[in-house]
C-alpha cells in the first residue's frame, strides 16, 4: 500500500531533519568557538543534508499524490489535507503526528539558521573592524633598527 510507503518516507524525512538540526548546531559550535578553519567543512555537510532533504521532499510529494489518488482526493493535496481526509482514524493520527513533528523540526531549524547567520555577521563585522585598525604604529622599529612609518606588514588570517 502506498500509505505504508508514505509513512516510511515521512520517518526518513524526519530523520534527515534531525540530522540537519545536528549539523546546524555543530556549525553553531564552530562559530561560537571561533574555529573558522572547520567552517567550510561544516557548511558543506549542511548543504549535503539539505540536498538529501530536498530529494526526500520530492519523494514525499510523489507518494502523497499516489495515496491521494487511492483515497479519491486531488493528487496535488497537501499532507495536512491528506491527514484530514484519511479514511481510517489511525492513519489520520499517524499523518497528523508526522506533520506536527516536521513543523516543530522546521521551526527549530529556522531558529538555528537565523542564529548562525547572526554569528557570521558579527564575525564579519569584527574582522572588518580589526582590519580597519591595522595601521602602522609610530615608534616601532623596522628590520634595520629605524623607527617611524616604514613597512606595514601585518599577520592576517586570510582564510576567514
Amino acid at each position: 500500500m502506498a500509505i505504508h510507503e508514505l509513512s516510511a518516507l515521512l520517518w526518513r524525512e524526519r530523520e534527515l531533519l534531525d540530522l540537519l538540526t545536528f549539523k546546524l548546531e555543530e556549525e553553531q559550535l564552530l562559530l561560537t568557538a571561533g574555529k573558522s578553519r572547520w567552517l567550510p567543512h561544516g557548511t558543506r555537510e549542511v548543504e549535503q543534508v539539505l540536498e538529501r532533504v530536498s530529494k526526500a521532499g520530492l519523494a514525499r510529494a510523489i507518494e502523497i499524490s499516489a495515496v491521494a489518488e487511492q483515497w479519491g482526493l486531488s493528487q496535488d493535496c497537501s499532507l495536512a489535507e491528506l491527514a484530514a481526509a484519511a479514511p481510517d482514524p489511525a492513519w489520520a493520527d499517524v499523518l497528523t503526528s508526522h506533520l506536527e513533528a516536521m513543523r516543530q523540526q522546521t521551526a527549530t531549524i529556522k531558529e538555528l539558521r537565523d542564529a548562525n547567520e547572526q554569528f557570521l555577521r558579527a564575525a564579519v563585522r569584527s574582522t572588518q573592524e580589526t582590519l580597519a585598525d591595522l595601521k602602522p604604529a609610530a615608534g616601532t622599529y623596522d628590520a634595520h633598527g629605524r623607527t617611524g612609518d616604514s613597512s606595514s606588514a601585518h599577520l592576517v588570517d586570510r582564510k576567514f
